[in-house]
């Protein structure tokens, strides 16, 4: 059993560690097609061998390369760790600062096979989002933090650690970038290919960036979601008795299940993968499974009819689901559900991230890698299919979003009939959830604002928690406008019911949405009590890139902004930018995360609080811009919401000075000096 000492004393070489292969029991990622040329295949064995030396080369050659040929990729399972992976008290990584502690503490919690989607393979969730691209790049990282000094930085390209480099203690502990790779070979094609090759990676969002918390994120993102959807399309504020049908039971889509007890609905979850179903029923977080269409039908309507709060998994294919209620209300007139989305990882289609109906698991999984062309047809197929029931379905009143997965951007590319007349390239016939739900949020400023307890201590985050509550309740007392107090609300409802589900999976960690003045708030909060003892160790502030500033993706954060700029990213390659040098511990910058490579640049930050005057400074001055920044993007692009806010902000803080849009006159006007 390594020790975290000897974790951080770089690649393990002699004597090499034992090579175990792929472990038995834990779930692996599907293996990777990237048509890799001869030539591409020898690069791709040089850049893995050029981690180590000459002596122990002709050893690992033949293995890694076995690993291309059976997996698609080169992970070296070799140097996979045989120490538990979990995050371990800050105190307990042998470093020279604690910020480099922290990213060690945010790193290991990544790759904990109880939050990690495919933990051999470095995958913490979406089906691909990489931690690192192989197990080397693991070990030199977590060396080089070790060494780290206040007067260093550690700069990561797409996992490879290229270095400490000397800068300044103003400056960040870590820089990351995922997949920048140039704009004309960004394709899904290319991206396989540099991948195999060692020499990119798709980072998803949190993953890449050391950030995520476990399905938690998603949960309080699904709640509120699907609260919000009450209210708009159902005109109703108590979910008891609805129901909402969705599929994918693996990475962060696990969390739909718990959300849909905590808003006190009926969620019908599909999942093909009976290793993800159980996980999540063994968690607590599935209440009943069933391998029945009959008996999920059956549980359905006795649930609506006591109006129930259940979550059941169906352990079959969504499709086969969505046909059957098609089936229901042809020949009973019953309309079973309510509310629809889909968790797929569709961003991914062909590689895993969305099972054909036709094909059973096992076989989808061969298929793939067999024939990936067949495989690709049947995917576009079964997409059809399910559209076509969606499609019945919602001529009633039944109404369905698309998540931000890429699911109709994919069924659109497949020829299914989601084509919105007279609209836009980034709308379909069905809104995304953005478009229709949380884009109201953003432009308020709020958005998925998290923090770690780096003691690992649960006492720590009971702490937080009612810091955090207390400060929602004090800027309600004081007097906020009503769009924001329903939300502070809604928050404050969330973090009672987090602590009574107990959704802590891996680090000590909790996600709220709040706008800029209660991050601001919330941190200094924090770390007020962690400079009094209060909390015992320091507290890692961060944020899922889904947020108001972090991401330029026109399919879903700015599918709602309409000014043309939806697929420029500007505001998300800026807020990185601008959170560097106002004080984050480390910033990130990804192409793809959600919608999938080539379709969206996200960007997030860490920063530590260790309870000084500095770390204050440092969370009022970054956290502000790190919000602001989003709300003036979409002021600038026509939001009322938005205009209200950073108007008010601007009264606020009087260094902050934003150019206002004037209003254009009406459509006759520019219809006239058009075409006179």
């Amino acid at each position: 059993m390594s020790s975290l000492q000897a974790l951080c004393s770089g690649l393990p070489l002699q004597p090499l560690p034992e090579n175990r292969g792929r472990w038995a029991g834990v779930p692996h990622a599907p293996v990777r097609t990237p048509g890799l040329s001869p030539a591409e295949e020898q690069l791709a064995l040089r850049n893995a061998l050029r981690y180590f030396p000459l002596d122990v080369q002709e050893l690992l050659a033949p293995e890694f390369a076995q690993e291309l040929r059976l997996y698609g990729h080169i992970y070296m399972y070799r140097f996979c760790p045989d120490m538990k992976m979990r995050a371990y008290p800050i105190e307990q990584y042998p470093c020279r600062t604690r910020a480099a502690a922290a990213i060690m503490h945010m790193i290991m919690n990544n790759l904990d096979p109880a939050v990690a989607q495919f933990p051999q393979e470095l995958v913490t969730y979406g089906g691909n989002g990489q931690v690192f691209s192989n197990w080397a790049q693991f070990w030199l990282t977590m060396s080089y933090l070790s060494q780290m000094t206040e007067e260093q930085t550690l700069v990561m390209y797409s996992g490879h650690p290229l270095g400490l480099f000397p800068s300044s203690p103003q400056a960040p502990r870590l820089v990351i970038t995922n997949g920048m790779v140039i704009p004309n070979y960004s394709s899904r094609t290319e991206y396989e290919k540099l991948f195999a090759m060692g020499v990119t990676m798709y980072g998803q969002m949190t993953a890449g960036s050391y950030c995520y918390i476990g399905p938690q994120g998603i949960v309080h993102g699904t709640v509120l979601t699907v609260l919000n959807a009450g209210r708009r399309y159902l005109g109703v504020k108590d979910l008891a008795g609805k129901v909402f049908v969705t599929s994918g039971l693996g990475g962060m889509s696990g969390a739909q299940a718990k959300a849909a007890v905590i808003v006190g609905c009926i969620g019908v979850i599909a999942e093909v993968d009976k290793a993800a179903l159980m996980k999540r029923h063994e968690q607590g977080w599935l209440m009943e499974v069933t391998d029945s269409l009959d008996h999920c039908i059956e549980r359905l309507r006795e649930a609506r009819k006591r109006k129930e709060v259940l979550s059941l998994g169906y352990h079959g294919n969504v499709v086969d689901l969505w046909e059957r209620l098609v089936h229901e209300l042809d020949t009973t007139g019953e309309l079973l559900v309510d509310l629809g989305s889909d968790q797929t990882s569709c961003h991914n289609p062909f590689n895993g991230g969305y099972y054909p109906v036709q094909l059973g698991f096992a076989e989808a999984q061969s298929f793939m890698a067999s024939d990936p062309a067949a495989f690709k047809d049947l995917v576009q197929e079964s997409l059809r299919r399910q559209v076509s029931a969606i499609n019945r379905l919602a001529k009633e009143n039944f109404f369905f979003w698309d998540y931000g997965n890429a699911f109709l951007l994919e069924a659109q590319r497949a020829g299914a009939d989601v084509e919105k007349k007279g609209a836009n390239k980034t709308e379909f016939r069905y809104p995304s959830y953005v478009q229709h739900i949380m884009g109201d949020i953003f432009s308020l400023g709020f958005g998925p604002f998290r923090w770690v307890c780096a003691s690992g201590d649960p006492q720590d985050l009971a702490v937080t928690d009612k810091l955090a509550t207390s400060v929602l309740e004090e800027a309600i007392a004081v007097g906020v406008n009503p769009a924001v107090k329903l939300q502070y609300m809604d928050n404050i409802r969330w973090i009672r019911e987090a602590t009574k589900h107990r959704l802590v999976v891996g680090s000590q960690a909790r996600i709220l949405y709040s706008d800029q003045k209660g991050r601001v708030a919330i941190a200094v909060a924090f770390n007020q009590a962690i400079a009094r003892g209060k909390i015992k160790a320091p507290v890692v502030l961060s944020r899922d890139h889904h947020d108001v500033s972090g991401t330029d993706s026109p399919f879903r954060e700015t599918s709602n902004i309409y000014d043309g700029s939806a697929f420029c990213a500007d505001m998300a390659v800026q807020n990185f930018v601008g959170d560097a040098f106002r004080g984050a511990t480390w910033v990130a910058l990804h192409n793809g995360g959600g919608v999938g490579w080539g379709e969206v640049i996200n960007g997030g930050f860490g920063l530590v609080l260790d309870g000084t005057q500095e770390a204050e400074q440092k969370a009022k001055m970054m956290l502000s811009w790190d919000v602001s920044n989003g709300v003036a993007r979409r002021c600038w692009s026509g939001n009322r919401k938005a205009y209200e806010i950073i108007c008010q902000t601007m009264q606020d803080n009087k260094d902050l000075v934003v150019t206002l849009p004037h209003e254009v006159a009406d459509e006759r006007m520019l219809q006239q000096a058009l075409w006179p």
